[in-house]
């Protein structure tokens, strides 16, 4: 039996992975917590094997009034609750961490870029990291997954957006690009995996492909009955408005492959099986 305590009772990644969990022939205890409330520091983390860290902030805008609640929320919490971790013998403590550490200015990120953050976001994540790298030993194993952008049926962010767009509007601008993208289930499958294996370390998971915003529209228009036309014109208008949602959309920004691969595959879904599944799943609802 592994015991795992999941932080971040709204955590959306933090429910997918327990949903997961329980799907599996293996033993695990799960519990998940909000660490809102500050009844966390009296609890009892000794009886726990792993800790996976969901808890955070991350779907507001951000503001320089709000820069100093990153900080407390992401950097800050996120170290009191590993030290407290340490203190009391738990075995592992997992980071959701993201791509974002990296900003935006490097297309293929590799093992050899420097973290460049440019979002308050984006740098708590690197100071939480680099707080929570300075505990990690042999008897307390810190594991970090800078996620890139995570997606799934309901998950917050911009693929709910896009998928919502191309459900009403038949026209989208045609787009060209590479985007590091990875699908709810193997988030979750290789969070299994880490936790199975006791790892440590920073892990960089995608999916097996890298996500062409067009192919992803289309995608979405065939299996949601929602026939699409892409537009030339539209996207050579849409880039000239320069606004940061648009530079998502249509930029690159990818994780080089090989910084992907793990001990065993975890990429349970490909990109076009990801969309079949959440519409699927969404029809299921209706």
């Amino acid at each position: 039996m592994i015991n795992i305590l999941i932080t971040g009772s709204n955590s959306y990644i933090g429910r997918q992975l327990e949903l997961w969990l329980n799907k599996t022939k293996h033993n695990y205890s799960i519990t998940r917590i909000s660490l809102r409330n500050g009844t966390w520091k009296t609890m009892d983390f000794s009886k726990y094997d792993v800790i996976y860290h969901a808890a955070g902030i991350a779907h507001i805008k951000e503001t320089k009034a709000n820069s100093d609640l990153y900080q407390k929320v992401n950097r800050d919490l996120s170290f009191q609750v590993a030290l407290k971790a340490k203190k009391e013998k738990v075995h592992q403590f997992i980071f959701l961490s993201s791509m974002s550490v990296y900003g935006t200015k490097q297309e293929i990120i590799t093992l050899d870029t420097f973290p460049n953050p440019e979002t308050y976001y984006g740098l708590s994540k690197l100071h939480a990291e680099q707080l929570l790298e300075s505990l990690s030993d042999e008897s307390f194993k810190v594991a970090i997954l800078r996620l890139p952008m995570v997606y799934g049926l309901n998950s917050k962010g911009n693929f709910t957006k896009l998928k919502n767009f191309v459900c009403k509007c038949p026209i989208f601008p045609y787009i060209n690009n590479q985007r590091s993208m990875i699908y709810i289930d193997n988030v979750s499958e290789i969070s299994k995996q880490i936790i199975d294996d006791q790892s440590s370390g920073v892990f960089y998971p995608q999916n097996n492909e890298y996500v062409d915003t067009g192919n992803l529209v289309k995608l979405i228009g065939r299996y949601y009955g929602k026939p699409i036309i892409l537009s030339k014109g539209f996207a050579v208008l849409l880039r000239a408005m320069k606004l940061p949602m648009v530079k998502k959309l249509t930029g690159n920004l990818v994780y080089d492959k090989s910084m992907s691969e793990y001990k065993r595959e975890y990429r349970v879904c490909n990109l076009e099986e990801s969309i079949q599944e959440i519409s699927n799943q969404e029809m299921k609802k209706t």
